[in-house]
């Protein structure tokens, strides 16, 4: 063991080089490493906690045992730098780059449309670069399996499966697996079931059949249009990897191991290099935490404060890794990952006969969900076993599956069975601080021995599990009498708890003795942490009655019984198809060269795909910059009593704090009436809101240094937090609004039905890839200062800077190059945070740069306004809705911030499609004590919408009518007055209705669905069709306003700068694509580097979805002045180049440089009269979906989604149909997805990936169709094109009404009908216990107001 402080020299590889360190900190980890010190910004910080995969690597190995070399993928943000003595890495810098020759995993990816904002873009190329330098010819699931760590809030996953689907070793085509018929022909097989393995290349994306190339040549080409051409693509070529160091193989080849030991500020992580050393370490230090994998040490250090002096990593202690195979089972060593354990127990499984690896199978089955690929591929499995979470998936089944642990320490060696005493509380084993688990021993079953594991999680995949459970059962031979049985459920309290059963013959008698030992033994109080106490209870009874249908089955099978069974319960459908995305070719005469019209590739694909695109804390640090870290109040309603910061002074590194005394200009940002403290001086209204900021040298110093400063408060009496107490209180912020048409009142009393209802949406966390990022430069004179920060409106950055630092705006610039997305999230309090780090910058006079950790910026920033909606509708027997009276209350938070305009949008949105003669709305937005929601994707419409169908499936439910009639029956048809007194047609609208019955089959699928229902009773399957009516431009007229400046160069090469901010929507591509028809030049030739305000000023947010309307407008109106100059030199030489053009205009003194300008429509709104024009024109859209629903679990799965969307004529086909994907997506999860959690005091729990949940790979519907409406126009915006980014957010909804289909065919099977309450999001939880069960209906639901809830209803 090394003397002294120096420690030891690290020696590992990047990317082919050799790195050597010999300052490791341990707790430095290896992606603050690579974007700090060797500058390799590829890999990305997403969220620091390994829930993400934006920082994904991809790590080397030699083992000198087998001689081979290993390759795996992790996270960078949860891989200590120190333990990577002796591997090789390689991050996306290292597999390719523009400057010498792009990866073909970069490539597909990028040309299959698969990066919007390209922030999670390195992070999936690598993890499927991984898979491919281990397999090179994957399947389907191997890719599935490998991108489930790794999320993405942009693309909806389809585009990047496209692009990896190009690697499968099978071509799957319906055409030669099945003889010659199609599988778009008919979408039924011969049960009447959906077929789930087409993967018809015919549907995807690339467009041809693969057997087109065996036809005669002469045949004609099919019609549809591609949106990208595989034949393009270079070949994966194994032998062009980076090969493994030479000199890595010959240290692990010298088998001499050393003691490491690497010393860090405040922590010492020694590596011992034998099992003996290791017990003596562990034996003198027991407190000191063993290191292997870091997935929960490294959490615990980073997001708790947690300080260990000394950690020990027993990496190179060899019997941690060594597997025995005796008679009775198999001994893993418990240093193996989890990803080796669950090969290992694959290889070892087809060598034995099914009846002794019962245990094998349940291992390899929750192996399979537990974390993500990169998780499973360093978290050890003796980790797992001694985290002893409560959650645990593992250790259920190892404790039912009779498994024990070899436990070593200075006292010897003992063998401990994993049973009931061996979990103690949460986090705590039997095993005392010295001993250290050696191994594990799995095994092997009996004969007449089953064992089964089950899980419920949030999320399908990467999710903790709510329950989970092992289960194994004993039979005497040839009989159904019990001789042994054992249960263990995780999830159920702070341990892994188990459940005792008598032997006796399995049953239904003893099963329903067993469902009563359930309730009574496995009791959860209803402020239970976790909260969801009734279907946690519920589940521990589905999970048993699941396990018998499974025994009984077994049972069956081997003649021990012939009683006629129940329905053998199969697994929800999961493999991806492929899908169709149809869109219209261009013009037969359109010139070859103008790409409007044409699926273009996002211009910066490439760039993303390899790392280098630019994002802002990508910008290289400049000499003294320092780094801003934020104090928040921990209180909800408070008054502040003293600040402390004298300890957070003394601190290494830290070099200020800045409060509200700082700021030389206004303190407060000034919204629709109301201030908005930028730092809070006297009093605090939400946890979350901003207190001071600490500027330090290095972000870990700044962090610890806002951490030690100590604020004391004074609690005020009443906070509020939910609408029900906003409303008690008559907590608003003004104005509310009213709007109405008819007489609704004196309708309800002519109906034939009058109906209420009340629906509660619940937030929603942006979740954009990149946290909120800023670099705050002064430029040393003049007062002036650059600002680069991930906003949607820089113009707002450049003037709140000024107003706080007091200056004019000309002094400050503001720098946007890409955004890794938005969403609506980076505008206020963007602008927010910009102005407290530009006074850390005026008062410190260096570079600030300020970047939020994700559990910060989720407590910070707000989100989507949860929503309550309560309505009365009165209709007439035929299902006309005559009369409906809305009332919506949108919960604001702390602060104003956009609330007003949102109340505007949910009540003009409040019609939808639909044509109610009597309507009206009220809408106001709660004050309250959470941190103050903002903008998102949809801006009050997801909600206002979704109040609006639900109300129309009560109709529905009411009259026992399908509710697609109802909708069909109340549409606007013919030329139509809005409830605004707007008058539009919505022929488009009932085009796309129409059309998109057509295309999904609805009709034969509705019957199939009902056919499938009457013949599955815990299993049911629900459909939907929902149409959207979104108006488009800003309701407020002067924000319907663009520039743009073009220059022309003397090389013929163009810049083109405008307004918009570039965040995933493509809006730079399009520009450029403007700027090449105008100026009938090819693509190549422009350039556009940023936005910024010192070249176009006075922009308006990149919001609304009319971004392209406008700006591309400006585009098109410099370009054509710009064209139009140089139409005299043209003339003079018709035959000549666009260069010889530029270069005689430059000698003729003629002008290349160019402002355009676009002046918007006149929009308006006037409230008195109720009356007004505030959208430009409509975007239609209709989405039919169809889901499996398991009633016993709330699991779901969307089997198809059919999507119509009438954009005019799309400027860039591939980029509007991602935006749909991904709109949809994130639709898809707000109505079934994602929940934010509140503590009673007004704390957000959900701060993390860990917590909440955005949908995955495994969330993507099944087979997703995409149809553009054909041939139609829009004269209200730049080449007859359609507004897109926002509408289809709501769509998503229809998947929600499917699981309430679904949900309702379960609840008519127990004689339940008519309206029911489901609140959105339609999570596991909420659909299970909606389905009312037998098993739910078994638990008695705890009175509300009797208990205090572990979570707010918000």
């Amino acid at each position: 063991m090394s003397s002294g402080n120096r420690g030891d020299a690290l020696c590992f590889f990047i990317n082919g080089n050799k790195v050597t360190e010999n300052h490791a900190d341990p707790e430095t980890m290896l992606l603050s490493f690579l974007r700090e010190k060797l500058r390799l910004t590829g890999t990305k910080y997403g969220c620091g906690g390994g829930g993400c995969g934006a920082c994904t690597v991809m790590v080397s190995r030699y083992q000198p045992a087998t001689k081979t070399i290993i390759h795996y993928s992790a996270n960078a943000c949860l891989l200590p730098l120190c333990q990577l003595h002796g591997a090789a890495v390689t991050t996306v810098e290292g597999i390719g780059s523009t400057k010498t020759r792009i990866h073909p995993v970069q490539e597909q990816i990028a040309k299959a449309h698969g990066s919007q904002c390209g922030f999670c873009t390195p992070g999936m190329v690598m993890s499927m670069y991984t898979l491919l330098r281990n397999t090179p010819r994957p399947c389907m699931d191997d890719i599935t399996q490998a991108l489930a760590g790794n999320l993405c809030r942009c693309t909806g996953y389809l585009p990047i499966v496209d692009g990896c689907r190009t690697f499968c070793q099978e071509t799957n085509c319906c055409q030669a697996n099945r003889a010659g018929d199609c599988c778009l022909d008919g979408e039924k097989n011969t049960e009447g079931e959906p077929k789930q393995e087409t993967n018809c290349c015919q549907a995807n994306r690339a467009g041809d059949c693969c057997l087109n190339a065996e036809k005669d040549t002469d045949e004609p080409e099919q019609d549809n249009p591609r949106m990208f051409d595989k034949d393009e693509f270079v070949q994966l070529d194994p032998t062009q990897e980076l090969i493994f160091p030479p000199e890595l193989i010959l240290m692990a080849e010298a088998r001499n191991p050393q003691t490491l030991t690497f010393h860090g500020e405040r922590m010492t992580c020694v590596f011992p290099a034998s099992l003996e050393e290791l017990v003596q370490l562990k034996s003198s230090n027991p407190k000191a935490p063993l290191l292997m994998g870091n997935t929960n040490i490294g959490p615990d250090i980073k997001f708790k404060g947690v300080v260990h002096p000394l950690i020990i990593s027993p990496t190179s202690v060899m019997e941690l890794y060594e597997v025995t195979q005796t008679a009775q089972g198999v001994w893993l060593g418990a240093g193996c990952s989890l990803s080796e354990v669950r090969s290992l127990l694959e290889k070892l499984r087809p060598q034995f006969p099914e009846e002794k690896t019962e245990l094998f199978t349940a291992l390899i089955q929750q192996l399979g969900n537990l974390g993500s690929q990169q998780i499973r591929n360093v978290a050890t499995l003796g980790g797992n076993i001694m985290s002893a979470y409560p959650n645990s998936d593992l250790n259920p089944v190892l404790a039912a599956g009779n498994c024990k642990l070899s436990v070593i320490s200075s006292g010897g060696r003992q063998e401990i069975p994993l049973h009931q005493d061996f979990f103690v509380s949460f986090g705590k084993t039997v095993l005392k601080p010295e001993d250290i688990v050696l191994s594990v021993f799995i095994p092997f079953s009996r004969k007449g021995e089953f064992v089964r594991a089950f899980r419920q999680a949030p999320r399908k995949e990467s999710s903790f599990a709510t329950v989970t459970t092992g289960m194994r059962v004993f039979f005497t031979e040839g009989s159904r009498v019990v001789q042994d049985v054992s249960i263990y459920f995780g999830g159920m309290g702070s341990t892994t708890d188990s459940l005792c059963l008598s032997l006796r013959p399995w049953d239904d008698e003893v099963l329903g003795q067993a469902y009563d030992v359930l309730l009574d033994e496995l009791f959860l109080p209803p402020s239970t942490p976790g909260g969801k106490v009734e279907f946690r209870r519920s589940l521990t009874l589905s999970f048993l009655f699941k396990f018998n249908l499974e025994i009984l089955q077994k049972l069956r099978e081997m003649n021990v019984i012939t009683d006629q069974l129940p329905e053998k319960m199969q697994p929800l459908p999961r493999e991806i198809q492929s899908s169709l995305q149809e869109f219209q070719h261009v013009p037969k005469d359109q010139n070859n060269q103008d790409p409007v019209g044409r699926p273009i590739m996002h211009r910066s694909a490439i760039s993303q795909a390899t790392g280098e695109a630019v994002y802002c804390d990508d910008i290289p640090r400049t000499d003294g910059e320092l780094f801003l870290a934020l104090v928040t109040s921990s209180r909800a309603h408070a008054k502040i009593t003293g600040m402390d910061m004298s300890e957070a002074l003394q601190l290494p590194g830290v070099f200020d704090v800045i409060t509200a005394k700082d700021i030389p200009g206004k303190k407060v940002q000034a919204m629709f009436g109301y201030d908005e403290e930028l730092l809070a001086e006297t009093e605090v209204s939400c946890i979350g809101q901003m207190l001071c900021a600490v500027v330090a040298d290095t972000r870990v110093h700044a962090r610890r240094g806002a951490a030690a400063v100590k604020i004391s408060y004074e609690d005020l009496p009443g906070p509020v937090f939910t609408a029900e107490e906003a409303i008690e209180k008559s907590s608003f912020f003004e104005p509310q609004r009213m709007i109405q048409i008819g007489n609704v009142t004196e309708t309800f009393k002519s109906v034939d039905n009058v109906h209420e209802g009340e629906v509660r949406l619940g937030g929603q966390e942006h979740f954009y890839m990149e946290t909120q990022s800023m670099l705050v430069v002064p430029v040393g004179e003049e007062t002036e200062f650059n600002a680069y920060v991930s906003t949607q409106w820089p113009t707002l950055i450049q003037d709140a800077i000024a107003e706080t630092l007091g200056i004019p705006s000309n002094r400050v610039t503001c720098h946007v190059k890409r955004i890794g997305g938005a969403f609506g999230g980076k505008l206020i309090k963007t602008s927010i945070l910009a102005c407290i780090t530009s006074v850390a910058s005026w008062k410190t006079n260096r570079a600030v740069r300020c970047v939020l950790e994700r559990g910060e910026d989720m407590l910070i920033t707000g989100g989507r306004h949860p929503v309550l909606g309560k309505y009365k509708v009165g209709f007439m027997n035929d299902g006309r809705i005559m009369a409906a009276d809305i009332q919506y209350y949108a919960n604001a938070g702390n602060a104003v911030d956009e609330s007003v305009l949102l109340v505007d949008r949910i009540l003009l949105h409040m019609d939808n499609a639909y044509n109610i003669p009597n309507l009206r709305g009220r809408c106001a937005a709660c004050r309250t004590n959470l941190p103050s929601n903002t903008a998102f994707r949809g801006f009050g419409v997801p909600q206002s919408i979704m109040v609006v169908e639900n109300m129309v499936n009560d109709v529905a439910a009411v009259l026992g009518r399908p509710a697609d009639q109802i909708r069909e029956t109340n549409m606007y048809k013919g030329v139509s007055l809005t409830h605004y007194k707007f008058e539009f047609s919505p022929e488009n609208l009932l085009r796309c209705w129409e059309e998109c019955k057509t295309k999904s089959d609805y009709s034969n699928r509705r019957q199939a669905v009902d056919q499938f229902n009457q013949q599955s009773c815990w299993k049911k399957r629900g459909m939907s069709i929902i149409p959207i009516k979104y108006g488009i431009a800003f309701s407020d007229a002067f924000l319907n306003q663009a520039a743009a400046l073009v220059h022309i160069y003397k090389d013929g090469s163009v810049l083109v700068t405008h307004g918009g901010a570039e965040m995933g929507q493509g809006i730079h591509t399009k520009m450029q694509q403007v700027a090449s028809r105008e100026l009938h030049i090819p693509l190549s030739k422009i350039h556009i580097s940023e936005t910024s305000t010192n070249t176009v000023p006075n922009t308006c947010p990149s919001a609304a979805s009319f971004g392209t309307d406008a700006n591309g407008m400006a585009v098109k109106d410099a370009c054509q002045t710009l064209y139009q100059r140089l139409e005299p030199v043209r003339q003079k030489n018709p035959e000549g180049s666009w260069e010889s053009w530029v270069q005689a205009a430059f000698l003729e003194k003629i002008s290349l440089s160019a402002t355009g300008f676009y002046k918007g429509p006149d929009l308006y709104m006037d409230w008195e009269k109720m009356e007004g024009q505030p959208y430009s024109y409509y975007t239609f859209g209709v989405c039919c979906c169809e889901v499996e629903l398991d009633c016993l679990t709330g699991d779901f799965r969307t089997l198809r989604t059919d999507i119509v969307v009438d954009i005019g004529r799309s400027v860039n086909p591939s980029v509007d149909i991602g935006q749909i994907e991904g709109a949809f997506m994130q639709g898809l999860g707000l109505y079934t997805l994602e929940e934010l959690k509140f503590s009673p005091s007004g704390l957000l729990y959900t701060r993390g990936p860990s917590q909440y949940k955005i949908p995955g790979v495994c969330d993507v519907p099944l087979c997703f169709n995409v149809y553009l409406l054909s041939d139609s126009h829009n004269p209200n915006a730049i080449y007859s094109s359609k507004g897109i980014g926002e509408p289809v957010l709501f769509l998503g909804s229809s998947v929600f009404f499917a699981i309430k289909d679904a949900v309702a065919a379960a609840r008519s099977e127990s004689g339940l009908t008519g309206p029911f309450p489901l609140d959105s999001p339609a999570t596991a939880e909420r659909a299970c216990l909606a389905c009312a069960s037998p098993f739910t209906q078994k638990i008695a639901a705890d009175k509300p107001g009797s208990f205090k809830p572990w979570a707010l209803n918000i």
